[in-house]
């Protein structure tokens, strides 16, 4: 599966199939939530967090493609992510896009 952030692959002909979208919400447990709420006493990356966010991009990427897959596409165009705060030490990441397929 092609993703690009483009709306249109070089030397490809594209047929729009639609939005695709994936999302999860993520949070750390409650010692994370400690230890890296000390951390911020110092300053420096908050790495635990970084992590979280790296796997939940990859998430919801994955789930995305999923999305696409079933469609048919041979790729996404216009891939795009967002997240917003649910709660305190827990994110929602959203990829999105839409599914092509060549013609």
């Amino acid at each position: 599966m092609i993703l690009v952030n483009t709306d249109y692959i070089t030397g490809k002909e594209l047929e729009m199939l639609g939005l695709v979208k994936g999302s999860t919400i993520q949070s750390k447990n409650v010692g994370k939530d400690i230890t890296q709420g000390f951390k911020t006493l110092v300053g420096g990356e908050l790495r635990a967090y970084t992590e979280m966010m790296n796997d939940a991009r990859s998430l919801a990427t994955q789930r995305m493609i999923a999305e696409a897959e079933a469609l048919g596409a041979d790729a996404i165009v216009n891939v795009r992510y967002s997240s917003a705060s649910v709660m305190q030490g827990a994110a929602e990441v959203m990829a999105y896009g839409t599914a092509v397929k060549f013609v």
